[in-house]
């Protein structure tokens, strides 16, 4: 459009010098060479202009027969190069698509059309690292480092190189370099932070991180984080030593990032060490609102060495009431409440826990509530083996490892800030525990049930069988009487056991109608019964009367004890046990 413009503008300003000429007519006289020659002005400048014209025509084709040859050779140039460029941008796509045969034909079409390319060393140390030639990849970037132009990318070349290999120092010293260079190289710099902060060198990391925030190589949120990260672990250190000096980095680091745990928890720690427990309990509560965690309810509780356990309960309940629906309250009351021996309280919190979300740290703290109120080993035992099939709980991983405390960098990289509260990698195919039962949530009541002889066939009754030639019918008292036995009318007269055998125990109020013995109980039933009261059997009278052990609950000797010696022709004294059950 704008050459429009100006090609309008000039054929206006040539008709306008023409009508002008024309409106001012005049006579031109040329007088050369013996020739006189008289026209008007509007002939003499039309004639002027083709002179012209024809010089210009003329110039142009002598310049043209002269500089032919040199065209000519930038014309297949520049054919050349365009062949280049093409194989070098082929050569790039292929070693973008894995097709190394492909890439090694253009890398050398593209090495031998373009000698003097830099790139064209970048496709040949590309294609060689596709090939896996690691020794040619490693060659090539270091005779990229002799030019100025490519030395960063060798260096760069080089550190991928070395660090894919694991040796450290050299991607070190291709990062330092390549900061010495281009301070503000993101990858050189980003390396070289991760190299202090992998080396647990927090002063020179926190330098480094500056810098970098200032080049605007980081971003504020990210600088904030990993700064207070840096500030954290540089407390920690200090924490035993210099707690003054320890303090400031934490309350620093508490400023920079309040959702960071570990900056609150060494705060706390350590403003409550020094006297100055209002203001550690403010900087737990401002983490908690921010994000609960069972390390900041730990630090809450013991705030103030020396309070009492119903103090700390107290204290619980008013850091939950800052996350009502957080379940890390419902914990941290339930863990203050057993200390305090309010059982009812503990298990009223964590009712709704387990009803949404029965964890293994719920179960186990279920386990722990039972035994502490009721000692019921039963209960005891069913909490525990839901909790070895309940969901984990979250803890400090980082790049797989799991961690009891929290580190700032990682084991196994050296990320800094690596480690996450989060709930560690299940293995698929787990068992689906079924619903907890609401019975299991309330308080269990021991109860006391004597075993009589109409419960003999079940699983309940601890029964050892009795030898086939040893169940013999017990002698009818008229029988006894006929043979001048002392024995009278109301007494019981069991029929004879082996020592190691035990008949199945009689009533209270009928005599033994000599019935063979049941068959043995199952082994649940014989293990009761070695828990039940121990007994002794009574010696016989004279007259063979039974002597009882107790007037309310007499005693009785465990089925595996074979019972005391006793004299040839004297019966055994019949035997009641002791039940317990839930």
């Amino acid at each position: 459009m704008i050459r429009l413009l100006l090609f309008l503008v000039l054929i206006f300003a040539l008709a306008l010098g023409g009508a002008w000429i024309a409106d001012r007519p005049g006579a031109v006289d040329v007088t050369w060479l013996g020739y006189e020659i008289q026209t008007s002005t509007t002939v003499a400048v039309v004639v002027l202009l083709a002179l012209v014209v024809v010089a210009i025509i003329l110039w142009s084709l002598f310049r043209a027969i002269v500089t032919s040859p040199g065209r000519m050779s930038r014309f297949f140039d520049r054919r050349r190069r365009e062949r280049g460029f093409r194989a070098l941008s082929n050569g790039l796509i292929a070693v973008g698509s894995g097709d190394q045969r492909l890439a090694r034909r253009y890398a050398v079409e593209a090495r031998r059309t373009l000698p003097r390319e830099p790139a064209v060393a970048l496709l040949e140390a590309q294609t060689a690292q596709l090939g896996g030639d690691r020794a040619q990849a490693r060659a090539l970037f270091a005779d990229m480092l002799s030019d100025q132009d490519t030395r960063l990318l060798g260096l760069h070349g080089l550190y991928v190189e070395a660090i894919r290999e694991g040796e450290g120092e050299a991607a070190r010293h291709c990062a330092d370099e390549a900061v010495q260079i281009a301070p503000s190289l993101p990858w050189a710099a980003q390396a070289q932070f991760e190299h202090a902060a992998a080396d647990r060198d927090w002063e020179t990391a926190t330098k480094i991180l500056d810098r970098n925030t200032h080049n605007k190589l980081v971003d504020k949120a990210t600088s904030r984080r990993l700064k207070a990260v840096l500030l954290t672990a540089r407390a920690l250190e200090l924490e035993l030593g210099e707690p003054e000096k320890a303090k400031g980095f934490a309350l620093e680091a508490h400023s920079l990032a309040p959702d960071l745990v570990p900056a609150a928890t060494v705060a706390a720690r350590l403003l409550a060490r020094l006297g100055d427990v209002r203001r550690a309990a403010k900087v737990i509560e401002q983490s908690w609102k921010k994000e609960p965690h069972p390390e900041l309810a730990e630090a809450y509780s013991h705030i103030r060495h020396g309070d009492a356990a119903r103090d700390r309960l107290k204290r619980m309940r008013s850091l939950a009431a800052l996350r009502p629906t957080s379940s890390e309250g419902s914990f941290a009351i339930a863990e203050a409440a057993i200390d305090a021996r309010e059982f009812d309280e503990a298990r009223t919190v964590m009712r709704p826990v387990l009803e949404t979300s029965p964890t293994q740290r719920a179960c186990l703290l279920m386990a722990e509530i039972e035994e502490a109120e009721t000692n019921d080993q039963g209960r005891v035992r069913e909490w525990l083996s839901r909790a070895l099939r309940a969901p984990k709980d979250p803890v400090w991983t980082a790049d797989g490892i799991v961690s009891e405390t929290w580190a700032p960098v990682s084991p196994v990289s050296g990320r800094l800030d690596a480690f996450e509260w989060r709930v560690p990698v299940e293995a698929l195919g787990g068992v689906v525990e079924p619903p907890i039962d609401k019975a299991m949530l309330e308080p269990a009541t021991a109860q006391m049930k004597t075993v009589g002889p109409a419960e003999p066939a079940s699983a309940d009754a601890a029964v050892v069988a009795v030898p086939a030639a040893a169940a013999a019918p017990a002698p009818k008292p008229e029988a006894a009487a006929d043979k001048g036995s002392a024995v009278e009318p109301d007494e019981i007269v069991p029929p004879p056991a082996p020592p190691a055998a035990m008949s199945p125990p009689p009533s209270a109020s009928e005599p033994e109608t000599g019935q063979p013995a049941q068959a043995a109980a199952p082994a649940e039933a014989a293990a009761d019964a070695n828990r039940t009261a121990a007994g002794s059997n009574a010696p016989a009278g004279s007259n063979g009367a039974a002597q009882a052990g107790s007037a309310e609950y007499p005693l009785h000797t465990p089925p595996d004890d074979p019972g005391p010696d006793t004299d040839e022709g004297e019966e055994p004294q019949p035997k009641r046990r002791l039940r317990f059950f839930n």
